[in-house]
Order: C-alpha cells, then structure tokens, then sequence
C-alpha cells in the first residue's frame, strides 16, 4: 500500500529487534523505543521543505538551510509520549499536542479523554506518535480529530501497524502516509499485534 512506509534502515531493523525480545529490560526497551522515534522522524523530515537564512560563522558571512515549517508534534496517549522524547531530541523547537483517546471494546467504539494541541494549527503539518496501530480504528479517530482542527498533512508514525489496519487506513485516509518499523500479518484474541512486541505501556511503564 502506497500510505505506508515500512523503513528498512539496518539500525531501524536492530532495534526492532531489541524491542521483540522479551528478554530486553524495561530501561532498554524505553531507551530504544525512543531512538526509533528519533530514526523514523529523521526519515520523515527528509522531504520538509528548507529555507535558506543568513548567518555569521566565526570567520565570515554565509547561508545556512533551516526548516520552513516544523510539523506539530502529537503524542497518542500514553506509550507515543517516549516517541516524543525521541521526535523532540531531533526537532527541540516543534510545538506538542496530546490525545488520549482508547477503544472500548464493551461499547465498540472509541472514547476521548483528553484533547490539548497548541495554539495556530491550521494547515499545520502534524506528526501524530503511536507506536502500535492494531485495528487502525484508534489511528483513524486521531486523524479523524486532528482534522477537524483543520490541521495540514498528516504523517503517522509508528512501530508496527498490522496488515488489516493498514489496509483499512489506506481505505479511511488513502492521504496520510504511516511510517513503520514493521508491517505484521495479524492480531491475537487480545488486539495485540502478532508476533509484536507485546504490551508496549505494560514494558514502558509497568503492568496496570
């Protein structure tokens, strides 16, 4: 499918596999969970547009390229907020937002608990951080949302999306493009993507 982008950098397919082993620690697991989301940014950055501004270096005047428009940076609460940290070592100056928005499964929808993005997002690119999308119907909510804020394009990015959930985004949203680690062939009983990494909050963070 033309809206993903599964990236297949040798240092991006190591730390997948860090992630995969059940073996690796909770330190290791957040550590490298946030230089994949530093790595996947780097490859999304890599077509933004630059502008060239004047500068002074220590010997003479010049001209250096600066980004036109950092995107705003969007956490899907709450494993997307150590993808974040890593977006943010890469690009300190974007402004963040936050959703917190789940599927129940009782009520076979979606719920919102909070909604924070900054000021002056209109036509604004946005970089929405989720590591795992499973069913595709949480991402699309989130895009779903953004957009009535009229934000501009959307990238999603993530670890793992499932083959289900990116067809299904590629159907809902054919215009924004996801950016993966992986692209797995199925779900567990539980939702989780097969083979995965297991429970992302429950390794970051800790079993509820």
């Amino acid at each position: 499918m033309d809206s993903v982008v599964k990236l297949s950098h040798p240092v991006i397919k190591e730390k997948l596999a860090v992630l995969r082993n059940k073996e690796t620690s909770r330190a290791s697991f957040r550590i490298t969970m946030k230089e994949l989301g530093k790595l996947i940014s780097y490859e999304v950055l890599r077509d933004f547009v630059t502008d060239q501004k004047s500068i002074e270096t220590p010997l003479a005047s010049a001209s250096g390229d600066f980004i036109n428009e950092l995107p705003i940076v969007v956490s899907v609460l709450r494993a997307g907020n150590i993808l974040m940290e890593g977006v943010l070592e890469l690009i300190p100056n974007a402004r963040c937002g936050h959703l917190g928005i789940y599927r129940d499964k009782f009520i076979n929808n979606t719920v919102e608990y909070y909604f924070r993005l900054p000021e002056d997002t209109e036509n604004k690119p946005v970089f929405v951080l989720d590591p795992m999308i499973a069913t595709g119907k949480t991402a699309a909510a989130s895009i779903s949302r953004l957009k009535q804020c009229g934000v501009g394009k959307i990238y999603f990015i993530c670890m793992l999306i499932s083959e289900e959930a990116a067809a299904y985004l590629a159907k809902t949203y054919p215009e924004v493009q996801i950016y993966c680690a992986g692209v797995e062939s199925g779900l567990d009983k539980n939702g989780l993507i097969l083979p995965g990494i297991g429970d992302v909050g429950g390794r970051l963070y800790g079993p509820n």
